[in-house]
């Protein structure tokens, strides 16, 4: 059973019993619903109280349910609340630790709720596009109020319960217990037993915690600042007119209004791209032949191999998460500007008050350093960030495989180099990965997980659990030049090199690409990392891939000197302390010089041709990837570049993208790029996985 009926005394209390959030799904649904018709039918028993088992009282819909029938089966969510606000006998929710969506909106239709200190308390359908579908937007802010409740609705972040019962004339929370909750949850329902009529959250007037507001002008101003934080989203707008629809409907019309919205925004393509990216989250924790049950190395120290920007990154990651960590330089000058680094880091966020003093101290304190191998050999984990030269990764593994204790995990952040190769260098192979961090490793979420052709499930089982703990996104990728992100990031820059070629300009690209909703484009994205990294992986694939087509456009700025921002010259011309990207005479010049000597007529490009070359060559490249079983699903794929590459959240992901558009579309528009003479026509012959799809009418999804 996922939901348990007892009777203590006069009270019967029912447990939703659903790990591990206690998801509404539709046996909890029906049991909990049964509970509720036992007690009516018990003369003994004068009150209920319903809470929920474990670590939640409850997370709302169970995701293992969603977009199958059983989640609209009756009883459904609706159904449930009507019964529990019908009861003749008081129901008293007891919340703790979660109560969030469905949970919440189950907790609303109750007549009282008691809460523990410290509880999250959501309503988070708009971070998946929708709207609260059970009567949030209406009875949230008749028990809140309509200024905090339009707040967290809108946002969909949680509030601690304490917050929440502080806010004045709230009728959220009846009691605060500290102590046993459900122990004291009977007790108040002992007091409430026989107090008639029951209060209903439905049958109170939504107020505003500000008498003196107007209605008409709040919600006019609150439709301007969700309007203009909220762009490419309709679900906050939508949210807003729900409860608006609470303040000056009947309560059955809002709900109507309330189910219309979100049967409207079911339909999104956005709220479509966002619940493809939640569930592709949690796909992408899975790793096919690795068992869940897959045993676990222990973690408890950790080693950073340079400290440089990458190495002093990635330790405050495992410094936040409260790991004790050791970097390693070879110089004691590189290691202070390293040290003195992250200590500006924290210090910075202590100033905008993200950071609180004492937890500075407790981080810099986990935090030593040294110059010698041999204090590192007690280390579990030991991740490499030394310059990305096979030759440079060489000597530090085989020193490493000199120095450390059986059993740690050898990891290598490389961003292209061959995993296969580097575990070569050791006699362990088994214990060698690649943890591939993107900069600023101690921002961006996104993880690759290099598997080597010997590492070890355990080790795999490990470093995703690791990468759990220090609230990366780990996304699995198998050995290949460039991983999953870098090797379609060629393809990518490629396409942008062509562009220049047949006559656009840098900014015309970028301005095309960052309008689609990319956080940057392909050239104020290379001034930002350094046109020199790129340079050095081109110089490498040119001997490797001989025959592969390059504009040169990137190697003439390079030969330029124009290495990007930290030379106030790349693609653009940059102030002293500026980012400010600035159109380019001297880069105008060189492009048109060289376009002179290709021969190309320059001609007009729209900006869906280049947005759709840009993306469709990171789809074609990744189909790719997915026949080499480089990457397991595409929805792995989607997750590197919604969480490492800047790639538009509203959109889900280049593969969610092609979907959205239509794999034959696709395939239409990549045949007439390879007709144009001064692309690559090889490149563009869709993926045999693509073909395949296309003619048995299939998506990636």
């Amino acid at each position: 059973m996922t939901a348990s009926y007892e009777v203590r005394g006069n009270v019967a209390v029912i447990t939703l019993n659903n790990p591990p959030v206690n998801g509404l799904g539709f046996d909890t649904r029906k049991a909990a619903a049964e509970g509720i018709a036992k007690a009516e039918a018990d003369a003994t028993v004068a009150a209920v109280v319903i809470t929920g088992a474990g670590k939640a009282f409850s997370g709302g819909a169970d995701i293992r349910e969603f977009g199958s029938p059983k989640a609209l089966a009756e009883p459904n969510l609706l159904s449930l609340i009507a019964v529990v606000e019908n009861c003749t006998k008081p129901v008293i929710a007891a919340i703790h630790t979660v109560c969030m969506g469905g949970g919440l909106e189950l907790s609303l239709g109750c007549h009282y709720r008691v809460a523990a200190p410290g509880a999250k308390i959501a309503l988070p359908e708009v971070k998946l596009g929708l709207l609260p579908g059970a009567g949030g937007t209406q009875r949230l802010p008749r028990a809140l109020g309509v200024e905090p409740a339009l707040n967290m609705i809108v946002t969909g972040e949680p509030v601690a319960s304490e917050l929440l019962a502080q806010v004045p004339g709230q009728q959220l929370f009846q009691k605060i217990i500290t102590g046993d909750l459900l122990e004291g949850a009977i007790a108040f329902a002992r007091e409430v037993a026989d107090q008639r009529p029951l209060p209903k959250v439905r049958e109170r007037k939504a107020r505003f915690t500000n008498p003196e507001a107007s209605p008409e002008a709040y919600f006019q101003f609150a439709r301007n600042m969700v309007g203009g934080m909220s762009k490419n989203f309709p679900a906050p707008l939508r949210c807003l007119e729900a409860v608006a629809a609470a303040v000056t409907m009947k309560f059955e019309d809002g709900l109507r209004a309330e189910r219309e919205g979100f049967a409207q925004l079911m339909l999104t393509p956005e709220s479509k791209a966002l619940r493809h990216a939640f569930f592709a989250e949690r796909a992408a924790s899975k790793i096919g032949d690795v068992p869940e049950d897959t045993p676990q190395r222990k973690i408890e120290k950790v080693a950073v191999i340079g400290a440089g920007t990458m190495g002093g990154g990635i330790a405050m990651n495992f410094l936040n998460a409260g790991l004790p960590v050791t970097i390693l330089e070879t110089r004691q000058d590189a290691l202070d500007r390293g040290l003195a680094t992250i200590r500006r880091n924290y210090e910075a966020q202590v100033k905008k008050g993200k950071l609180k003093e004492d937890k500075y101290q407790q981080r810099m304190a986990l935090l030593t350093s040294t110059l010698n191998y041999a204090d590192i050999r007690d280390a579990d984990l030991v991740i490499e960030a030394v310059f990305e030269e096979l030759s440079v990764k060489e000597a530090v593994f085989k020193q490493l495989d000199e120095v450390m204790k059986p059993g740690a995990i050898l990891a290598s952040n490389t961003s292209t180099l061959d995993v296969n190769r580097i575990a070569g260098f050791t006699q362990r192979p088994q214990d060698v990965v690649g943890l591939h961090f993107f900069s600023p490793a101690n921002v961006m979420k996104l993880l690759e997980v290099v598997r080597g052709a010997a590492t070890a499930k355990e080790v795999l089982a490990t470093v995703m659990a690791v990468a759990k703990k220090i609230k990366k996104t780990a996304v699995v990728s198998g050995v290949c030049d460039g991983f999953i992100g870098n090797r379609m990031i060629e393809q990518y820059s490629r396409q942008a090199g062509f562009l220049l070629d047949e006559g656009c300009t840098p900014q015309q690209v970028d301005r095309a690409i960052e309008k689609f909703g990319f956080a940057m484009g392909p050239f104020r994205m290379g001034d930002l990392a350094g046109n020199d990294i790129g340079w050095a992986i081109r110089k490498r694939r040119y001997q490797e891939k001989p025959n592969l087509r390059y504009s040169k456009s990137a190697d003439l700025l390079c030969e330029l000197g124009r290495f990007g921002q930290k030379t106030q010259a790349g693609w653009y011309d940059y102030r002293e302390g500026k980012r400010d990207a600035i159109p380019s005479p001297v880069v105008e010049a060189m492009l048109a010089k060289h376009r002179a000597t290709l021969g190309h007529a320059q001609r007009q490009i729209g900006d869906e041709e280049i947005v759709h070359r840009l993306v469709y060559a990171l789809v074609n490249e990744a189909a790719h990837l997915l026949e080499e079983g480089i990457a397991q699903r595409a929805s792995d794929v989607d997750m590197v570049y919604l969480t490492g590459y800047g790639f538009p959240l509203w959109r889900g992901g280049p593969m969610c993208y092609a979907d959205t558009v239509g794999l034959f579309n696709v395939v239409q528009t990549m045949q007439r790029f390879a007709r144009n003479p001064a692309d690559d026509a090889a490149f563009w012959e869709p993926a045999p996985l693509i073909q395949r799809l296309v003619a048995q009418g299939k998506s990636f999804s």
